[in-house]
């Protein structure tokens, strides 16, 4: 591990190479040409754009010119303190070189620079709190060094590289066949049959997606974009109600409550975007995943402090 004082964040992934900024690509125009390659309707084509997320798988031992560090010691700006929740310091998690990641469409993240995760899961599960995690952007051009506010095992993993390719995502109930829509509630079987309704040719183009950005194979260290987790959705839609209720410009019977809940998880899916979703170790749990997810808004004005921490430990 590199001991210098300081380093251009240029260089933001200890033991990187400068990686020359990604090209943009449309994806949207790619997969709409392939599409009426397969003489599919331009206007059905639309609809099934409108649902269809890339998100970026980071993972390890992939090949190719990395783009983040998991584990390890961050590099900081010089003289910043290890982020802390205010009393403790919170664990580092991974950090990317976005100037080396993939250009999503609709998806604001910063041009170059760095981005650096941190997070107490447990503390975040266990209070909902925000102030458990946080997301450090580090804009190109910045002097750094390598962090020494924490040594301890806790708060440092093992380190390696990841790579970054794209994954096709859509939204949970989105072509769900008769079986899956048991699983459903009834206004996301209304979705699904609208869908199935608008979208005649949907199993080719479920199909096209996943050619062009495959779905996962292996382990993945994290994901950055795509769709924010349901249920964390759907808590802020429950917030988002409450607070409306309280303030008197909403009322909602109860009876009515969880319908309402429902389609206003629905249209926040569309305001809402994960900004990274990554498994965390934990023997105690049979799962434990951190997240964080962000207002399309507010990513691409650079409001990265807006970010929620999110975490789930399932025994």
């Amino acid at each position: 591990m590199p001991t210098s004082a300081r380093a251009a964040v240029g260089h933001p992934v200890a033991g990187l190479a400068h990686v020359a900024p990604c090209c943009a690509v449309d994806h949207q125009g790619q997969f709409r040409r392939a599409a009426l390659a397969l003489g599919i309707p331009d206007d059905e084509v639309s609809r099934f754009i409108q649902h269809l997320r890339l998100s970026i798988r980071l993972s390890g031992g992939s090949g190719g010119v990395p783009v983040g560090q998991f584990g390890g010691l961050p590099r900081l700006p010089v003289g910043m303190d290890w982020p802390s929740d205010g009393v403790s310091p919170l664990p580092f998690i991974f950090s990317v070189d976005c100037a080396a990641l993939p250009r999503v469409d609709g998806f604001g993240l910063p041009a170059d620079g760095s981005l650096l995760f941190f997070q107490d899961h447990e503390q975040a599960a266990a209070t909902g709190e925000r102030r458990y995690g946080r997301v450090v952007y580090v804009p190109a051009g910045t002097d750094t060094e390598v962090a020494t506010g924490s040594t301890d095992d806790a708060f440092v993993g093992e380190q390696y590289d990841v790579g970054a390719r794209l994954r096709a995502e859509f939204p949970d109930w989105f072509g769900a066949d008769d079986e899956d829509e048991d699983d459903l509630s009834p206004f996301q079987q209304q979705l699904a049959r609208d869908l199935e309704r608008d979208l005649p040719h949907l199993d080719e183009l479920c199909a096209l997606a996943n050619d062009l950005w495959p779905p996962d194979n292996g382990y993945a260290s994290a994901y950055i974009g795509g769709y924010a987790d349901e249920e964390v959705v759907k808590s802020i839609a429950e917030q988002t109600l409450a607070w409306r209720e309280k303030t008197g410009e909403i009322v909602i019977p109860v009876a009515k409550w969880y319908s309402h809940v429902e389609k206003e998880t629905h249209r926040l899916t569309s305001e809402w975007v994960s900004l990274a979703h990554f498994p965390v170790d934990n023997e105690l749990y049979y799962r434990s995943d951190g997240s964080f997810v962000i207002r399309h808004d507010d990513l691409a004005a650079g409001r990265l402090d807006e970010a929620l921490s999110v975490a789930e430990l399932i025994p």
